[in-house]
């Protein structure tokens, strides 16, 4: 319960900071300021300043909302493919669609996200929307593989049988009775794969394949800052330092959400 409350907490915060940044924040992340760079926590800039003079707080807050962003369509393009596939696999276990998702879907394990950013980079250039097509495409399988190991088990149940044994076709069987018995599994996955989407999404912008100038991005804010790290260490600690925390905070709720969906894991459990 201290896992989960502490996970929500941390997740609650980042969250807040992103979608207050929709209205507010302490500088404008645009405006260059000079004679402000590198400036240290203080009363002005309680986060300091970066090279450019921007306001640290203002950036990490407008940043929020970028990596949470890109992780959250990211998420949401590998569930939406991934789980309609894995169920599909499930009802058809053995045959040859079966075969072919599961062929597929080791075909883009083979490739991780970084590999394809750079395919897609090279095709259509860098930008948040190639991050977020990279991360989702990896998510697909991951989901896919999940939905079907946990679906598996499912078909041979007496209540499988009764739903057959009632005329309703494989499709409806898995709406109705599969995917509400998976559904706690892919919740937890879900916030799993939203950390690592974060962690993917401030990777690729290090690089330069996220999000582009003047989009504040975590991960390009440790670029522009690891060549200035002796001289002003905070603006590399603090960006850091988000990325950390968002993703141990999702990393604990997915945890906590676990512990108390898993009946197998609750307090009863033997």
């Amino acid at each position: 319960m201290k896992t989960l409350a502490l996970g929500a907490l941390l997740s609650a915060l980042m969250i807040a900071a992103a979608l207050a940044s929709f209205i507010w924040t302490p500088g404008d992340v645009t405006t260059v300021n000079i004679p402000a760079r590198l400036q240290p926590p203080s009363a002005p800039h309680w986060l300091g300043t970066d090279h450019l003079g921007r306001d640290m707080l203002s950036m990490i807050m407008t940043g929020a909302r970028t990596s949470l962003a890109v992780a959250l369509v990211a998420v949401g393009i590998g569930m939406g493919a991934g789980v309609p596939l894995g169920l599909a696999a499930a009802a058809r276990h053995g045959g040859a669609l079966d075969e072919v998702i599961m062929r597929l879907n080791d075909l883009v394990f083979a490739f991780p996200s970084l590999v394809i950013a750079i395919l897609l980079t090279a095709i259509l250039g860098p930008g948040a929307v190639n991050a977020i097509l990279a991360i989702g495409i990896f998510n697909i399988p991951v989901f896919a593989r999940m939905t079907r190991g946990a679906a598996l088990p499912l078909w041979r149940r007496d209540f499988i049988l009764a739903a057959r044994t009632a005329g309703k076709t494989a499709p409806r069987i898995s709406a109705e009775h599969i995917l509400p018995n998976v559904l706690n599994l892919l919740v937890v996955q879900g916030t799993i794969q939203f950390s690592l989407g974060i962690l993917a999404e401030a990777g690729l912008s290090y690089v330069g394949l996220g999000a582009q100038p003047p989009v504040p991005s975590w991960g390009r804010m440790l670029a522009d800052a690891q060549t200035m790290v002796a001289l002003a260490p905070h603006v590399a600690i603090i960006p850091g330092a988000a990325i950390v925390l968002t993703v141990l905070g999702l990393n604990l709720l997915g945890d906590g959400l676990r512990d108390r969906l898993d009946p197998r894991l609750g307090p009863g459990a033997t």
